[in-house]
């Protein structure tokens, strides 16, 4: 138990233990500029104890925002982010922040341009149709991501985490289920990862630190997808293979997890979407997809994905086996993330030979879930899984339903009776 709250050199930043809060997006965001809700949620997350805390998601650049609560690189963020990594600091947390692109997953309502991605095609969940990146578009945002790391550096950020999965732009060029180009970008694997070495390459020269200048250096780890576990999308064999690929630009940690928003979101997330919930919080512009879903098309749309404490730890250690017996890449850390509910799930961590970890469901709940394993190795923060938290994040922030009835938020009677039978299942 004490390895957990050991400190761990991650890259040129050296964390206080190996609790960190994974990425999870809070749609706290006003105007796309961090508001004082999501400072206040990362400051509670480090008083809390964790050793380094994520903001999600930031993109690079207005075309690749999905959401209005999220961040995107922009001056008028400046001020805000260093307010906010300022007082994290003063919890005696790291804080990073993640990187990334939507591609199209997004409305041009949200991007204010028509959705781009590796090619051509429709997204029937916003509805809206997208077009093929050019070349020099392409490079363009390749320089995007480098401009960025230099952004979050002046707004005080210890590390960057680069966003290539869950079908995300980086991912969009990666999948053969969505890339369908015939040029220098697609095709072959070599092809399809070529988008992501480029921003890889810049993102890691733009993360040096100059002594003479005083620029400091930023870890940089990377969020890959193990499998897509989709149709037609990467599968466990060709994610070894990317996550190697990352590796070889010395990143200083790789995230495995897995899924596609658009395809299988629930092996994201673990467990069932609550329709009800997601339904009822979507905007009435959305009119179309809430009645599709509430008249029985939600259980067709959104998998569920029977929910286990540590969900990933076998593809994981998977992962973990290909790196080992690789001396060309057994060296960089490999970040566990997915599942984790109590100490016990924290220590089996660590003696399964992962020296970091991520958690987002458990600190959403209880923000102070580290402080409590210290003092309790086998503390269960009780979370039951019923992804209220998500399905409400249409409209308004991240938030257990536990949490907004204590603070004298109702929920309506079908969404909490949902929430109910969901909570039920899991337990059985």
């Amino acid at each position: 138990m004490n390895k957990l709250f050991t400190p761990y050199q991650l890259g040129p930043i050296t964390l206080r233990n190996r609790f960190i809060r994974s990425a999870a997006f809070e749609n706290m965001c006003t105007n796309n500029t961090p508001s004082q809700m999501l400072q206040d949620y990362h400051v509670s997350v480090a008083r809390g104890g964790v050793g380094m805390t994520t903001v999600a998601y930031c993109a690079v650049d207005l075309s690749g925002v999905s959401f209005d609560g999220q961040l995107y690189v922009r001056p008028e963020a400046l001020e805000g982010l260093k307010k906010l990594t300022d007082a994290v600091h003063a919890e005696g947390a790291k804080v990073s922040i993640q990187l990334g692109h939507c591609g199209n997953m997004t409305h041009v309502a949200t991007c204010h341009c028509l959705p781009v991605s590796a090619s051509n095609g429709l997204n029937l969940y916003s509805p809206t149709i997208h077009r093929r990146l050019k070349v020099s578009e392409i490079k363009h945002l390749v320089k995007k991501f480098g401009e960025a790391v230099d952004f979050c550096r002046e707004a005080g950020f210890d590390c960057v985490e680069i966003h290539a999965g869950h079908a995300y732009l980086l991912s969009q060029f990666i999948s053969p289920r969505t890339n369908h180009r015939h040029d220098e970008y697609g095709g072959c694997f070599e092809n399809r990862v070529r988008f992501l070495n480029e921003v890889l390459d810049e993102v890691m020269e733009h993360a040096k630190g100059d002594e003479k200048s005083g620029k400091k250096a930023l870890a940089v780890v990377v969020k890959t997808n193990m499998t897509d576990d989709c149709w037609r999308g990467s599968d466990m064999e060709e994610g070894i293979r990317i996550a190697k690929e990352i590796a070889k630009h010395h990143v200083h940690g790789i995230v495995l997890s897995g899924g596609t928003v658009s395809a299988s979101p629930m092996t994201i997330l673990g467990g069932a979407m609550p329709i009800k919930a997601l339904a009822g919080y979507m905007p009435g512009k959305m009119w179309w997809l809430k009645a599709a879903l509430l008249c029985g098309g939600g259980k067709m749309m959104i998998k569920t994905s029977p929910f286990r404490e540590l969900y990933f730890m076998d593809w994981a250690k998977r992962f973990q086996e290909a790196f080992n017996s690789d001396p060309e890449v057994k060296d960089i850390p490999l970040i566990y993330v997915g599942g984790v509910q109590s100490g016990d799930s924290c220590q089996r961590i660590m003696d399964e030979g992962f020296e970091l970890f991520q958690l987002a469901h458990v600190l959403i709940k209880d923000p102070d879930f580290v402080h409590h394993v210290e003092k309790n190795p086998h503390y269960h923060a009780g979370c039951k899984r019923s992804n209220y938290c998500v399905g409400r994040m249409y409209t308004l922030e991240m938030k257990c339903h536990e949490c907004v009835e204590r603070d004298g938020e109702q929920i309506p009677a079908s969404i909490k009776k949902e929430i109910a039978q969901l909570e039920q299942k899991w337990q059985q």
